[in-house]
Formats: C-alpha cells, sequence, structure tokens
C-alpha cells in the first residue's frame, strides 16, 4: 500500500535487503531516547523482531524526487542560522541543535524566527533575546516536520539565514568603578553593604572592582569621582544609592553634572523602578537604586551583560520590559532561568 507519491508502506516481514530512510526511535520513559536504527540502515533479517518490539508492523520505503530534500540533509543546510560564537550538532532525527561557543550574551533576531516559522513545515525555536547564557548551554533548535521537504521552502530559510539570527557577543573583562554614596556611609554611622553585593555580581563576567570610593552627599565630590575614575581607565562605574525623587537623594544629579548622556532614570522594572543609566563618552555608567541591597535580583543584573558584551543600551531596552519586568520573588531564585526581564 502507499501512503503519498514519495512514499511505500511495506510489512517489515518483507523488509529484509531495504534501506531505511529515516531514524526510528526507541524511547524508554525516564530514561532514554534516541534512534534504534539510523537513517541508511540495511534491514536484517535479526532486526525483524527488534523492529516488531518498537511497534513496527510496517516500514516506510522512500522515493525522493530530485526536487526535494531528505530531512537531515534539508537540517544539515540550516546551520547556516548559527552566527558568531554559535555552534551546532547534528543531525539527528531531522533536527539540528544550536549551541553556545562561549559565555555571552544571546542575541536572537525575533523577526527572523517568526518569517522561518510562517514556512509550511519549518519548526525553529529559541531561548528569549537579550540574557545571559554560559558556553555550551542548547539555545535553540530547528528542524521540518515531514520525512522531505522540497527545495523551495528550505531555500526561503537559507535566504533569511544570510543575515543569522542567532550570535553571542562575548563577555569581555572590565576595568569597574564603583563609588557609594550616602552621608551614613560616609560618616561611618552605617556600614557599606554594596561593595560584596557587587563584587559577588562582577565575579560572574570575570572583573572585579578596580578603584571604589565611598562619598557623601556632595553633588561637586561625586561629580568629581565620576571624571576621575573615567580619567583613570575605568571602563564601567557604577553608583548606589540616592537614587530616590527625595530632595536629599542627589546621585542622578551628580551623574548627569559628570557629562553623563542618561539613556534612561527610571525602569519599568520591579525590583528596580529607580535605576538610571547613561554613558559617559563610550563608558557605561549605571545608578544603582538601594533595593540591589535586599533584593538578589533587580534591573541592575538584567543590564550587566550588556556592559560586559559591550552592547549599546537604548531607551527602548529599558522600556520595553515593561512586559516581564515584574519579579515573583521565588523562594528558591533560578535566575536567569526564569522570566524576569524577557520580553
Amino acid at each position: 500500500m502507499t501512503r503519498n507519491k514519495f512514499l511505500k508502506i511495506i510489512k517489515v516481514d518483507d523488509a529484509i535487503g531495504k534501506v531505511i530512510p529515516h531514524d526510528i526511535t526507541r524511547i524508554v520513559p525516564g530514561k532514554a531516547k534516541g534512534a534504534a536504527f539510523k537513517k541508511g540502515h540495511i534491514v536484517r533479517k535479526q532486526d525483524i523482531k527488534k523492529l516488531k518490539l518498537l511497534g513496527k508492523e510496517h516500514i516506510y520505503m522512500l522515493n525522493m524526487p530530485k526536487d526535494y530534500y531528505h530531512e537531515d540533509e534539508a537540517a544539515l543546510k540550516f546551520c547556516k542560522l548559527a552566527g558568531k560564537n554559535v555552534k551546532t550538532t547534528g543531525p539527528l532525527e531531522g533536527k539540528v541543535q544550536f549551541i553556545a561557543n562561549c559565555d555571552g550574551f544571546l542575541i536572537v533576531n525575533k523577526t527572523a524566527v517568526d518569517k522561518i516559522n510562517a514556512i509550511k513545515h519549518m519548526v525553529f525555536t529559541t531561548m528569549h533575546s537579550n540574557i545571559p547564557v554560559k558556553k555550551n548551554d542548547k539555545i535553540a533548535g530547528i528542524r521540518i516536520v515531514p520525512l522531505i521537504i522540497g527545495k523551495k521552502p528550505v531555500g526561503k530559510v537559507l535566504k533569511i539565514a544570510a543575515k543569522p539570527p542567532l550570535s553571542i557577543a562575548p563577555f569581555k573583562k572590565k576595568k569597574v568603578g564603583l563609588i557609594v554614596t550616602g552621608e551614613e556611609v560616609a560618616s561611618g554611622k552605617i556600614k557599606d553593604g554594596f561593595m560584596p553585593v557587587v563584587k559577588r555580581k562582577l565575579k560572574e563576567y570575570g572583573s572585579k572592582i578596580n578603584e571604589f570610593r565611598i562619598i557623601g552627599d556632595d553633588v561637586e565630590k561625586l561629580k568629581n569621582e565620576i571624571l576621575s575614575q573615567a580619567k583613570k581607565g575605568c571602563e564601567f562605574i557604577m553608583l548606589t544609592g540616592g537614587m530616590s525623587v527625595d530632595p536629599d537623594d542627589i546621585t542622578k544629579t551628580a551623574i548627569r553634572k559628570a557629562g553623563v548622556k542618561v539613556v534612561s532614570y527610571g525602569a519599568p522594572i520591579l525590583p528596580g523602578n529607580m535605576f538610571m543609566a547613561g554613558y559617559l563618552e563610550d563608558v557605561p555608567v549605571f545608578g544603582v537604586p538601594a533595593c540591589a541591597l535586599f533584593y538578589k535580583i533587580t534591573a541592575l543584573d538584567l543590564f550587566l551583560p550588556f556592559v560586559f558584551s559591550n552592547t549599546e543600551i537604548t531607551k527602548k531596552d529599558i522600556t520595553m520590559r515593561g512586559y516581564g519586568g515584574f519579579c515573583r520573588y521565588c523562594e528558591i531564585c533560578v535566575f536567569p532561568r526564569c522570566g524576569f526581564g524577557k520580553c
């Protein structure tokens, strides 16, 4: 009997000497999933019993037209979707997976992903864009739905892949300056808690605090310290505390007076509403609100990957996080493997 013009179905008992045109999968629930028979395997007499144990009473034989690709042949061509610092594995059962080739900032062109999935029989799935990934993390996968596919739809995918939709900007070590603000800290009445917090976060990016000062509520001194740290070669400067709208919270004023071009003051993110980001020429400058002392993950953590991958932060990057920027304050935090900051 026949299923369509490309496939002929024969009884397993009559399959000896025939070539299997696709992987036949064996699944052991909760233990294993893989190919019991690989594409191209020539069926032997001793294979008949095993095929039947897999529930195969019939087997497909393939009649491949010239203007079609087999699933694995098509999948192999889709490796071109991998951009900088992305490697591939497969094809396996018609699927190619994309793997991070370094620690870095994953960038996905969502428009391109949508266009590929709009092509009939294409299934392309990725992780969210603008998230940190570790080397060897799986970040995406693609396959075709049928066993074979016409060359025309494959060509459409390859046209989109001319500008690969998957890339990773590697993290770079940076010289970091930290300025802790507040009279209560400068006077010694309150012990600074920001340094250990920032130190721990920077370690994730292979960096450390190179310049550190505690300064009271003095706009001129804060301004001068920002400029001094930039002059000393700091490639990233953070100021902590004093970011609210209270009259005595003057950190944001000092940042502006130092000549920082502010991208945004205020972010639709909880925790971290009073976050500020800007640039002193090409040096990123952050105003970090006090909530970073109390919450493990805040707006700060969403934008550190931008800094260490040399990815420019735009106003849109901040405002678009109103959707997805509400932390669930989980008892056990699994960030970044959660929805916080994903958009």
